[in-house]
Protein backbone atom coordinates (compact mmCIF):
# COMPACT_ATOMS: atom_id res chain seq x y z
CA UNK A 1 0.00 0.00 0.00
CA UNK A 2 2.75 2.46 0.96
CA UNK A 3 4.68 1.77 -2.23
CA UNK A 4 1.61 2.24 -4.40
CA UNK A 5 0.69 5.52 -2.69
CA UNK A 6 4.27 6.78 -3.02
CA UNK A 7 4.50 5.94 -6.74
CA UNK A 8 1.07 7.41 -7.53
CA UNK A 9 1.74 10.57 -5.52
CA UNK A 10 5.15 11.15 -7.11
CA UNK A 11 3.77 10.64 -10.62
CA UNK A 12 0.97 13.10 -9.88
CA UNK A 13 3.46 15.66 -8.59
CA UNK A 14 5.66 15.22 -11.66
CA UNK A 15 2.75 15.70 -14.07
CA UNK A 16 1.47 18.79 -12.26
CA UNK A 17 4.91 20.38 -11.88
CA UNK A 18 5.57 19.97 -15.60
CA UNK A 19 2.10 21.14 -16.59
CA UNK A 20 1.86 24.30 -14.48
CA UNK A 21 4.57 26.25 -16.41
CA UNK A 22 2.76 25.53 -19.67
CA UNK A 23 -0.45 27.08 -18.30
CA UNK A 24 1.15 30.17 -16.73
CA UNK A 25 3.60 32.70 -18.18
CA UNK A 26 6.84 33.46 -16.30
CA UNK A 27 5.48 36.90 -15.37
CA UNK A 28 2.76 35.20 -13.32
CA UNK A 29 5.31 33.42 -11.13
CA UNK A 30 7.42 36.55 -10.70
CA UNK A 31 4.37 38.63 -9.77
CA UNK A 32 3.41 36.00 -7.21
CA UNK A 33 6.93 36.04 -5.80
CA UNK A 34 6.79 39.83 -5.43
CA UNK A 35 3.41 39.64 -3.70
CA UNK A 36 4.59 37.00 -1.25
CA UNK A 37 7.79 38.92 -0.57
CA UNK A 38 5.70 41.95 0.40
CA UNK A 39 3.59 39.73 2.68
CA UNK A 40 6.75 38.28 4.24
CA UNK A 41 8.15 41.77 4.81
CA UNK A 42 4.92 42.76 6.58
CA UNK A 43 4.86 39.55 8.64
CA UNK A 44 8.55 38.97 9.43
CA UNK A 45 10.04 42.41 8.89
CA UNK A 46 12.19 43.87 6.13
CA UNK A 47 15.49 42.30 7.16
CA UNK A 48 14.25 38.68 7.52
CA UNK A 49 12.31 39.02 4.25
CA UNK A 50 15.45 40.24 2.48
CA UNK A 51 17.39 37.33 3.96
CA UNK A 52 14.77 34.87 2.68
CA UNK A 53 14.90 36.40 -0.80
CA UNK A 54 18.69 36.26 -0.86
CA UNK A 55 18.62 32.62 0.25
CA UNK A 56 16.04 31.79 -2.42
CA UNK A 57 18.16 33.36 -5.16
CA UNK A 58 21.18 31.43 -3.95
CA UNK A 59 19.19 28.19 -3.94
CA UNK A 60 17.88 28.91 -7.44
CA UNK A 61 21.39 29.56 -8.75
CA UNK A 62 22.63 26.34 -7.16
CA UNK A 63 19.76 24.36 -8.66
CA UNK A 64 20.44 25.89 -12.09
CA UNK A 65 23.90 24.32 -12.10
CA UNK A 66 22.52 20.79 -11.69
CA UNK A 67 19.17 20.98 -13.45
CA UNK A 68 18.85 19.48 -16.96
CA UNK A 69 16.83 22.50 -18.11
CA UNK A 70 18.79 24.19 -20.93
CA UNK A 71 19.82 27.82 -20.85
CA UNK A 72 20.66 30.25 -23.63
CA UNK A 73 24.38 30.10 -22.80
CA UNK A 74 24.30 26.33 -23.48
CA UNK A 75 23.29 26.86 -27.09
CA UNK A 76 25.75 25.64 -29.73
CA UNK A 77 27.99 28.30 -31.21
CA UNK A 78 27.17 29.56 -34.68
CA UNK A 79 30.71 30.77 -35.38
CA UNK A 80 32.60 29.52 -38.41
CA UNK A 81 29.46 28.63 -40.39
CA UNK A 82 28.00 30.30 -43.45
CA UNK A 83 25.21 32.88 -43.27
CA UNK A 84 22.22 30.64 -44.07
CA UNK A 85 23.25 27.88 -41.68
CA UNK A 86 24.08 30.46 -39.02
CA UNK A 87 20.61 32.01 -39.27
CA UNK A 88 18.96 28.61 -39.13
CA UNK A 89 21.02 27.58 -36.08
CA UNK A 90 20.24 30.88 -34.37
CA UNK A 91 16.52 30.36 -34.96
CA UNK A 92 16.70 26.80 -33.59
CA UNK A 93 18.70 27.97 -30.58
CA UNK A 94 16.14 30.68 -29.89
CA UNK A 95 13.22 28.27 -30.06
CA UNK A 96 14.94 25.60 -27.99
CA UNK A 97 16.83 27.56 -25.36
CA UNK A 98 14.79 30.74 -24.95
CA UNK A 99 11.14 29.70 -25.23
CA UNK A 100 8.37 30.74 -22.87
CA UNK A 101 8.02 27.31 -21.27
CA UNK A 102 11.61 27.07 -20.04
CA UNK A 103 11.52 30.66 -18.81
CA UNK A 104 8.32 29.80 -16.91
CA UNK A 105 10.04 26.74 -15.42
CA UNK A 106 12.91 28.95 -14.27
CA UNK A 107 10.50 31.43 -12.68
CA UNK A 108 8.58 28.56 -11.09
CA UNK A 109 11.80 27.24 -9.59
CA UNK A 110 12.55 30.67 -8.13
CA UNK A 111 9.08 30.85 -6.55
CA UNK A 112 9.49 27.36 -5.06
CA UNK A 113 12.94 28.31 -3.74
CA UNK A 114 11.49 31.38 -2.05
CA UNK A 115 8.74 29.38 -0.38
CA UNK A 116 11.26 26.78 0.78
CA UNK A 117 13.43 29.59 2.10
CA UNK A 118 10.42 30.92 4.01
CA UNK A 119 9.87 27.48 5.50
CA UNK A 120 13.50 27.36 6.64
CA UNK A 121 12.83 30.44 8.79
CA UNK A 122 10.43 28.31 10.82
CA UNK A 123 12.86 25.40 11.15
CA UNK A 124 14.25 26.22 14.64
CA UNK A 125 10.74 26.18 16.11
CA UNK A 126 9.40 23.32 13.98
CA UNK A 127 12.33 21.04 14.80
CA UNK A 128 11.30 21.01 18.48
CA UNK A 129 7.85 19.67 17.61
CA UNK A 130 9.24 17.17 15.08
CA UNK A 131 11.71 15.74 17.58
CA UNK A 132 9.02 15.57 20.27
CA UNK A 133 6.67 13.71 17.89
CA UNK A 134 9.34 11.15 17.02
CA UNK A 135 10.24 10.62 20.68
CA UNK A 136 6.58 10.22 21.59
CA UNK A 137 6.10 7.65 18.82
CA UNK A 138 9.22 5.74 19.83
CA UNK A 139 8.13 5.64 23.49
CA UNK A 140 4.64 4.45 22.51
CA UNK A 141 6.21 1.73 20.36
CA UNK A 142 8.49 0.66 23.23
CA UNK A 143 5.60 0.52 25.72
CA UNK A 144 3.49 -1.58 23.34
CA UNK A 145 6.37 -4.01 22.91
CA UNK A 146 6.84 -4.38 26.67
CA UNK A 147 3.11 -4.88 27.25
CA UNK A 148 2.87 -7.38 24.36
CA UNK A 149 0.23 -5.18 22.75
CA UNK A 150 -0.40 -6.10 19.13
CA UNK A 151 0.96 -3.53 16.71
CA UNK A 152 -1.29 -2.40 13.88
CA UNK A 153 0.40 -2.64 10.45
CA UNK A 154 -2.71 -1.22 8.76
CA UNK A 155 -2.53 1.95 10.84
CA UNK A 156 1.21 2.18 10.19
CA UNK A 157 0.54 2.02 6.44
CA UNK A 158 -2.24 4.59 6.78
CA UNK A 159 -0.10 7.10 8.67
CA UNK A 160 2.88 6.58 6.35
CA UNK A 161 0.65 7.09 3.30
CA UNK A 162 -0.82 10.25 4.81
CA UNK A 163 2.68 11.60 5.39
CA UNK A 164 3.65 10.92 1.77
CA UNK A 165 0.50 12.58 0.44
CA UNK A 166 1.00 15.65 2.65
CA UNK A 167 4.59 16.04 1.43
CA UNK A 168 3.54 15.68 -2.21
CA UNK A 169 0.73 18.19 -1.69
CA UNK A 170 3.23 20.65 -0.26
CA UNK A 171 5.52 20.09 -3.27
CA UNK A 172 2.69 20.98 -5.63
CA UNK A 173 1.63 23.97 -3.50
CA UNK A 174 5.19 25.34 -3.60
CA UNK A 175 5.08 25.66 -7.40
CA UNK A 176 1.52 26.95 -7.77
CA UNK A 177 1.30 30.67 -8.65
CA UNK A 178 -1.36 31.29 -5.99
CA UNK A 179 -1.07 33.26 -2.77
CA UNK A 180 -0.16 31.18 0.28
CA UNK A 181 -0.59 32.59 3.76
CA UNK A 182 2.71 32.82 5.71
CA UNK A 183 1.27 30.48 8.37
CA UNK A 184 0.24 27.80 5.86
CA UNK A 185 3.68 26.43 5.01
CA UNK A 186 4.75 25.67 8.61
CA UNK A 187 1.54 23.67 9.09
CA UNK A 188 2.82 21.04 6.65
CA UNK A 189 5.87 19.96 8.72
CA UNK A 190 3.64 19.90 11.79
CA UNK A 191 1.23 17.52 10.06
CA UNK A 192 4.09 15.38 8.75
CA UNK A 193 5.65 15.24 12.21
CA UNK A 194 2.35 14.24 13.79
CA UNK A 195 1.61 11.39 11.35
CA UNK A 196 5.26 10.24 11.44
CA UNK A 197 5.14 9.98 15.20
CA UNK A 198 1.94 7.95 15.00
CA UNK A 199 3.46 5.73 12.32
CA UNK A 200 6.52 5.07 14.48
CA UNK A 201 4.21 4.18 17.38
CA UNK A 202 2.41 1.58 15.23
CA UNK A 203 5.56 0.03 13.74
CA UNK A 204 6.34 -3.51 14.86
CA UNK A 205 8.96 -3.89 17.56
CA UNK A 206 10.20 -7.05 19.21
CA UNK A 207 10.15 -7.02 22.98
Amino acid sequence: MIRAVAVLSLLTVLVLVLYIPSANPPERFLAQLLAEHEMAAAYWGVEPAARMLERAISMQETAATVTPIPAAKDAPSTANVNGVVSREMSAVNQRLFNNVYFRAVDAQLLLASYRLSTLLEWLPWLSVFLVASLIDGALARHVKAKEFVQHDPEMFALYASLGIMVLCTMAVACVLPVTLHPLLLPCVPLMVGAVTGRAVGCFHRRA
